[in-house]
C-alpha cells in the first residue's frame, strides 16, 4: 500500500480516536481502519509501516481483531506473509460487533441475573433487588429475542426496518386506532 492519503489519514486518527471511547485500544482502533478502506489485503509489516507502529503492536492488534472476528485472514500465492481484510459491508461488521458483545457481555450478565433470581430473598432489601434485577433480565431477554430476529433478515430487509423508524410504532398504534373507529361506527348503528 503507498502513503496513506489525507482522507484515508484523517479517518484512521479519527477511528483511532473513536475506538479508544468504544472500549479498544487506540492502536487497534487504527489498524482496523486502515485495513477497513485498503483496496487490497495489507499485510502486517505494510500496516506497521503505514501507521508507524511497532511490528508487536501491529501483531498484538491484529490478534485482537481476529479475536472479534472484524479481520480475515489470508494468504497469497508464493507469500509467505499473512494479509488481513476487512469485511466491506457495514451490516456485517455491524453484526459481527453485536455477536462479540452479546457473547462477551450480555450473556455473562444474563447468567448472573438468572442465578440471582434463583436465590430466596432473606430480607425486604434482597426483595426490592431481586424485583430490581427480574426487569432487568426481562429486559435484557427481550432485547436478546429482538436481537436473534434481527440477526436472521438479510441486509436489504433491515435496511427498510431502519428507514422505517417511527413509522413502526404508527403501525403498532394502527390496530387500536382500528377498532376504536369499528367501535365508534356500531355505537352510531346502535344509536340511530
Amino acid at each position: 500500500m503507498n502513503a496513506m492519503s489525507p482522507l484515508v489519514r484523517s479517518f484512521v486518527a479519527h477511528f483511532g480516536e473513536m475506538g479508544s471511547r468504544w472500549g479498544i485500544n487506540r492502536t487497534v482502533g487504527q489498524i482496523y481502519a486502515l485495513i477497513f478502506v485498503s483496496p487490497q489485503a495489507l499485510n502486517a509489516d505494510e500496516i506497521a509501516e503505514n501507521l508507524e507502529f511497532s511490528r508487536s503492536n501491529v501483531s498484538m492488534g491484529l490478534k485482537e481483531l481476529q479475536a472479534w472476528r472484524l479481520v480475515k485472514l489470508r494468504h497469497m500465492s508464493g507469500d509467505r506473509r499473512e494479509y488481513f481484510e476487512a469485511p466491506s459491508d457495514a451490516w456485517e461488521i455491524f453484526r459481527t460487533l453485536a455477536e462479540e458483545r452479546r457473547r462477551r457481555e450480555i450473556e455473562p450478565t444474563l447468567s448472573m441475573l438468572r442465578n440471582a433470581l434463583l436465590e430466596t430473598p432473606t430480607c425486604e432489601e434482597d426483595r426490592v433487588a431481586q424485583e430490581r434485577m427480574r426487569g432487568m433480565h426481562d429486559l435484557i431477554e427481550l432485547m436478546t429475542t429482538w436481537f436473534d430476529d434481527i440477526q436472521k433478515m438479510d441486509s436489504q430487509t433491515l435496511g427498510q426496518l431502519m428507514k422505517m423508524g417511527s413509522k413502526v410504532q404508527k403501525m403498532l398504534e394502527l390496530p387500536g386506532r382500528i377498532g376504536r373507529a369499528v367501535s365508534g361506527k356500531s355505537n352510531l348503528a346502535e344509536g340511530e
